[in-house]
């Protein structure tokens, strides 16, 4: 299965996503059968690392984003991945503009995995990292279980 996280600038949330999930498959013995990676729906963080702060919280937590540079969204990603993630509905507008909407229903929000759905909220704003972290680990939780429940 492949799997796409997407948020505004994929410096963040996406690449903490991606990490975390990369992270969680490897420890279920997973990773062979799961290919992740993350992207953004904007072009103005493209080439850069991931944000520190959230570098710095993947690393509390044991999880190195090195090599990780930000990269925007491509049409073709909708035949490439089996599920494209979005950290907020805003990334689902962009991602359904994109696509031409979503008629394989591939496109989802990574809280709809939890018990709470709704948006993760942007660190880049907030600078509330370790509440993203909650979310975005909580959500991959999820996404992991029902992925390895069906």
């Amino acid at each position: 299965m492949r799997i796409l996280f997407v948020c505004l600038g994929n410096i963040c949330r996406s690449p903490m996503a991606e990490f975390v999930m990369k992270d969680l498959a490897e420890k279920a013995g997973l990773s062979h059968e799961l290919h992740i990676a993350s992207a953004g729906t904007s072009d103005e963080e493209l080439g850069n690392p991931v944000y520190p702060p959230a570098r710095r919280k993947l690393l509390e937590h044991g999880i190195d984003p090195s090599g990780k540079t930000a990269r925007q969204l491509q049409r073709d990603d909708y035949r490439r991945y089996d599920l494209i993630i979005g950290m907020e509905r805003s990334n689902l507008r962009a991602m359904e503009r994109l696509f031409g909407g979503d008629p394989e229903g591939k496109l989802h929000l990574l809280l709809d995995y939890t018990g709470r759905p709704g948006d993760v909220a942007d660190p880049w704003y907030t600078r509330d990292f370790e509440s993203t972290w909650r979310d975005v680990l909580e959500g991959c939780q999820g996404l992991l279980e029902k992925i390895t429940n069906n």
